[in-house]
């Protein structure tokens, strides 16, 4: 037997096992370990633990000691510095039009060497660019390409959900994830909806995979002709969570049942009072009270409409005998003469004019 211990170099970073020799050692300590790298400093993930031989990986390497006060502050400085050849790798990438993007800078913890990391559709040509920060840096330097999921992890972000990104809180190390997976699930192919802030499908559609399709087995497929009560059916539908499956009968209906009422060849079982006559129902819409709840109470017969009152028979109505009109009779000679005297009279009452 023989006491091993889990480290990481960085958060949700990968675990690796060392040898931590005779040191007494606690999760989240920081301690210096000897890598192929060089030293670097990590944190402890689980406490030490003894395994049989068998169960121990090849080539462990040694905890060197418990990190101090002057291992933090270097640790410390080194992040500093990595923020000045990141900007400074930035301006040397535009001045030369390199078609890559920079990543991050990682300083190693005795300094030694500066790792870029970078992504690029293609391979890139860096040589002079590396020239170009050896003779500023004074170091070794190393340009490591990596994918869009790897930069996700770098960078880290808020996904669509509203948390931080999974790949750089707690996952380790990225699972193959395909459109089968959303599609089990049943969730709608949008790309804006299945697609992670690195391009690529979600990692989390791949947590509840083997669950749904273990409990897809117990349910018969779509397409499937079945029989309920007699009546033939096809499914159409699988609620994979509830157990259930909507089945369309011929006469019209659609029904959601269990396997086991399938395999029976029974129908839903209808709730209490769901399938009563609707003549022992209320016909009024005004509810239940008292003695007469659930009781039919017979509806009053409308009253016959009323007689419309009879009109007055109309009065006849009698001829009009048409209207004789008469000439005019001529007038008389006493008439003439009367006419002719009231004019004498008029003319002797006005003054003449001089």
């Amino acid at each position: 037997m023989q006491r091993i211990v889990s480290l990481k170099f960085r958060d949700a970073g990968k675990h690796y096992f060392f040898n931590p020799l005779d040191l007494e050692l606690a999760k989240g300590d920081r301690v210096v370990v000897e890598t192929d790298r060089g030293r670097a400093l990590a944190t402890v993930v689980v406490p030490p633990e003894e395994r049989a031989e068998d169960q121990l990986p090849g080539d462990l390497k040694n905890v060197v000691r418990i990190a101090t006060d002057e291992d933090l502050a270097m640790a410390q400085a080194n992040v500093e510095r990595e923020r000045e050849a990141y900007l400074y790798c930035q301006e040397r990438i535009q001045k030369r039009n390199m078609e890559m993007k920079l990543v991050r800078a990682e300083y190693l913890f005795d300094g030694s060497k500066i790792i870029f990391y970078f992504t690029a559709d293609g391979r890139v040509d860096f040589r002079e660019l590396v020239k170009d920060l050896a003779h500023y840096f004074h170091t070794r330097i190393e340009m490591r390409q990596i994918g869009v999921r790897d930069e996700a992890k770098l960078i880290g972000g808020i996904g669509i959900c509203g948390r931080e990104l999974c790949c750089c809180t707690f996952l380790t190390e990225f699972t193959p994830v395909s459109v089968r997976m959303a599609k089990e699930q049943g969730l709608a192919l949008n790309p804006t909806k299945i697609s992670g802030q690195c391009g690529r499908l979600l990692c989390c559609l791949s947590y509840e995979f083997e669950t749904y399709c273990g409990l897809k087995k117990c349910l018969p497929k779509c397409g499937r002709k079945v029989q309920l009560d007699g009546i033939k059916g096809e499914v159409v539908n699988q609620d994979v969570l509830r157990q259930k499956v909507q089945v369309r009968l011929e006469d019209g209906r659609s029904v959601a049942v269990t396997a086991e009422q399938i395999e029976e060849g029974k129908g839903p079982t209808p709730a209490m009072g769901e399938d009563a006559p609707r003549r022992n129902r209320p016909s009024s819409g005004r509810g239940k009270s008292g003695r007469g709840e659930g009781r039919s109470q017979p509806s009053a017969k409308p009253a016959p409409p009323a007689a419309a009152p009879e009109k007055p028979a109309a009065k006849p109505v009698k001829p009009v005998p048409p209207v004789e009109t008469k000439a005019p009779e001529p007038p008389t000679e006493g008439e003439d003469a009367a006419k002719s005297s009231r004019k004498r009279s008029r003319s002797r009452r006005r003054p003449r004019r001089k």
